[in-house]
């Protein structure tokens, strides 16, 4: 298990701050990109992609689907962005060996194809993590009381699957791992990504010294961004992620710019690179799926593609570690009946038509509160207090106000 920096959730108290996984974004990205290309490039983009048949790992007892209204099924599929830290994936500059989650993130697709929400699961949030099974379907793997990522360490993406299912009761379509073999060729394709430091950072244990400002960053400084933990934040874990996020979305802009997308070079090189750093069930490992998918989403529109967290509360033995909150059940039921979001569960947001690293509260859905909470008589001063609140959001995540 990773090494935990003391009192990293502490800089933010707040019971459902906001985590998108970008990861989602960069899947978005590549697969509208593949349309831009012929045949050939097509065939070996798809040769790229790796499969796995997970089915018989994930045992006899999953959720059922609910019927539910629309032209089409509701879609669930679980992004999982991996941290092994073996070899190129190395992004934590630590011993360890094995793989873990570093990133999971439910993307639900409404029935309608009108509204799609990602919903982040924090990593150290501590879950009832059920028996799952190894490759021969029978091999059983016990349970325990554990971290939410330590699933994926003893038995990979069937385990998180079933790990997830189990937990919600939302049965899942298809899965995605997002490693970071190809990172850096990845960033390096695109002509580098731009990120801004706040402050010097003299990180002694990683041995990652970055300068403060803003700058496009390739290669090692890029990894060596996105993996840094000591010196730049209060809050560890939950900074690194928060900054990962925000790399992984300036990313995702600097591959929709015209400097990427008018450079065919630099497009096949992200593509290669991506496409070999996907993992995916066999259902959806195929390029025309993925072209499917992110033709549905493009539909759907990025203003639609809403990202949230599962609410959660600090674990009271631990304040290291999360739990989930009671709230969450409240979540599943919705996204399992393919409701859209109340009030109580969509007052704080991130869409995927924001700049990198913005944040917004969003007018929900479903105007009818949980909580039946009243509209604020003073929007002037909310708005100033949302303002500061940025401000000490970033300061306590390592990134620029």
């Amino acid at each position: 298990m990773s090494e935990v920096t003391t009192g990293r959730h502490r800089g933010d108290a707040r019971k459902r701050h906001h985590v998108a996984r970008y990861f989602g974004f960069l899947v978005l990205t590549m697969v509208i990109c593949i349309g831009l290309f012929g045949a050939y490039t097509y065939r070996h983009l798809n040769e790229n992609l790796h499969t796995i048949n997970i089915d018989a790992q994930l045992g006899d007892d999953r959720p059922d689907d609910v019927d539910v209204e629309g032209p089409k099924d509701p879609l669930n599929i679980l992004v999982m962005g991996s941290d092994t830290r073996e070899g190129d994936n190395n992004i934590d500059g630590l011993s360890e060996v094995g793989e873990r989650s570093d990133t999971t993130m439910l993307l639900h697709l409404s029935a309608d194809r009108t509204f799609a929400y990602g919903v982040s699961l924090p990593r150290d949030a501590m879950v009832e993590r059920p028996t799952c099974y190894k490759e021969d379907g029978t091999t059983e793997i016990p349970g325990g009381f554990d971290m939410w990522n330590a699933a994926f360490s003893y038995g990979g993406e069937a385990c998180t699957v079933r790990q997830f299912e189990q937990l919600s009761g939302i049965r899942v379509d298809h899965f995605v791992k997002v490693d970071f073999t190809g990172f850096k060729d990845m960033v390096n394709a695109i002509g580098g990504v731009e990120i801004c430091v706040p402050k010097d950072v003299d990180d002694y244990v990683g041995n990652i010294h970055l300068k403060a400002g803003s700058r496009q960053v390739q290669g090692q400084e890029a990894l060596d961004y996105v993996r840094v933990r000591h010196n730049i934040s209060a809050n560890g874990d939950i900074g690194r992620m928060k900054r990962q996020q925000v790399f992984i979305a300036s990313m995702v802009d600097r591959v929709m710019s015209k400097g990427v997308l008018a450079r065919p070079d630099r497009l096949y090189k992200f593509l290669d690179a991506a496409t070999k750093s996907l993992t995916l069930d066999q259902r959806l490992g195929k390029l025309s799926k993925l072209v499917d998918l992110g033709s549905e989403l493009q539909d759907i529109g990025l203003d639609n593609i809403k990202f949230i967290t599962v609410p959660w509360d600090f674990y009271e033995p631990d304040p290291n570690r999360l739990v989930w909150a009671e709230d969450a059940n409240l979540l599943w039921k919705k996204i399992k009946h393919d409701q859209p979001l109340s009030r109580r569960l969509s007052t704080e947001v991130v869409d995927a038509a924001q700049r990198p690293g913005s944040t917004a509260t969003a007018t929900p859905d479903d105007e009818s509160s949980d909580a039946g909470s009243e509209a604020p008589d003073d929007e002037s001063s909310d708005a100033t207090s949302d303002e500061t609140e940025r401000e000490a959001t970033a300061a306590a995540n390592g990134l620029c106000a």
